[in-house]
């Protein structure tokens, strides 16, 4: 392997493993998942990442693209990690409605640029997570019920493909590529930006109100009958906490591209449920969309596992002790995420009318309790056997997330425009 040519071929910061610093770069932000990287290469810009592809391609080298590894699966032996950090670029055009964002850049930053005009990109709960890896595995964001996946969005694509050749890819000038790109990963081009359309949001409402955990059967209750009758602007999330030697808590979120008058009408139901101890539902800038949930953003250890839901089943749901997990987390999907839609990607419409997402702390000494409790979780309630790809964690595959006429044609393409495995995905269409 020719690693030690690698920084003659390109501009950026390359660290091998003999060199300071190299554990700290490698590290994915999941610290459960370990990369046995082979070198870590920080791109300067958009010719330094052709560049190190053709050295990839000519030497016979593999290399794995990631701003900062939210999605790394482990994945990665042997591998060049190719931090995409300083391609951090995001503009906005209000007239067009319409943003480009580099492959290094975080939703955080669309949201501070397009919301002081009325706009948003269909961002998820976490500022941090980039754009573009958000956004090639499909993108479930808080708007998604009302625009439908991120991907979904996508105007046109810039790539290097595999032989180190730069483009951008759109409807009209690559189809196949620009199919697989919405939502089918990162395992046939590096992509280098993204441009998609932003969307109106004026208004936005939202927020968290929180109970102890002797409320949840009433808050479940409430949270079904919300999300029996939402329309399409409003997304709710229903949560079950527990944190480590707290008490049980139960929470919903919910996010309404509208008004407060409108969006606490239509969250009266849980204005009947005593007891609430934190209430933050108001009207917030895009901008603040993260305050809804406040997910943590420093690396954790953790251990998710998601699973689309076919119906509710309360007493799975709510019957029992959440612990050794952290938390159970019930996201209302449908409206537009449902819709077929002519010319879409390889996402595709869900016909699943909720995601059921179970999260824990995998140190050590609780890692086979966590797993334990998802799969008797999980074991009892009824799941349709997918899950987005965006979900996917270490230990499953691309085959979990795509149904075999998708996956067949994913793995195609893969063939015809990367025969030589110089790239690799977080979770490969091939594995």
């Amino acid at each position: 392997m020719r690693l030690d040519e690698l920084r003659n071929a390109v501009r950026g910061e390359v660290l091998l493993p003999e060199d300071g610093g190299f554990d700290a770069a490698a590290k994915a932000w999941n610290l459960t998942v370990t990369q046995p990287v082979a070198a870590v290469v920080t791109a300067e810009d958009a010719d330094d990442v052709a560049a190190l592809v053709r050295h990839a391609r000519k030497s016979g080298l593999t290399v794995a693209a990631q701003p900062n590894g939210h999605g790394a699966s482990g994945a990665t032996d042997g591998v060049i990690l190719l931090r995409t950090g300083r391609l951090n670029g995001v503009d906005v055009d209000p007239g067009q409605r319409v943003a480009r964002a580099g492959a290094g850049a975080r939703w955080g930053q669309v949201l501070q640029e397009a919301g002081p005009h009325g706009l948003t990109g269909l961002a998820g709960s976490m500022p941090a997570i980039s754009v573009v890896g958000y956004t090639l595995g499909g993108g479930l964001s808080w708007f998604g019920r009302k625009y439908g996946w991120a991907s979904d969005s996508v105007r046109a694509v810039d790539v290097v493909d595999a032989d180190g050749d730069r483009s951008r890819v759109t409807a009209d000038s690559d189809p196949d590529l620009f199919w697989a790109l919405r939502g089918g990963g990162g395992d046939f081009a590096l992509v280098t930006a993204v441009e998609f359309d932003l969307h109106p949001a004026p208004r936005l409402y939202g927020g968290r109100v929180m109970w102890p955990g002797t409320r949840t059967a009433e808050v479940f209750d409430a949270y079904r009958r919300i999300t029996e009758n939402a329309p399409d602007e409003l997304s709710v999330w229903f949560n079950r906490v527990q944190l480590p030697d707290g008490p049980p808590m139960v929470a919903v979120d919910a996010a309404y591209l509208g008004d407060a008058a409108e969006g606490g009408a239509l969250l009266a139901a849980l204005d009947k449920v005593d007891g609430a101890v934190v209430d933050k539902r108001a009207a917030l800038p895009v901008a603040n969309l993260a305050d809804i949930t406040a997910e943590p953003t420093d690396p954790a250890p953790a251990m998710a596992r998601a699973e689309l839901l076919t119906e509710l089943d309360e007493r799975v749901l709510l019957d029992g002790p959440l612990a050794p997990l952290l938390g159970l987390q019930v996201r209302h999907l449908g409206g537009a995420l449902a819709e077929e839609r002519p010319g879409g990607g390889a996402r595709g419409a869900v016909a699943e009318p909720y995601l059921l997402y179970l999260i824990g702390l995998g140190l050590p000494h609780l890692k086979d309790a966590v797993v334990a409790r998802r799969a008797e979780l999980v074991g009892e309630l009824r799941v349709s056997g997918r899950k987005p790809y965006t979900f996917l964690t270490a230990g499953e595959r691309a085959a979990d997330a795509f149904d075999d006429g998708t996956l067949a044609r994913l793995r195609e393409l893969k063939r015809a425009r990367d025969p030589q495995g110089v790239f690799r995905a977080n979770f490969p269409v091939s594995a």
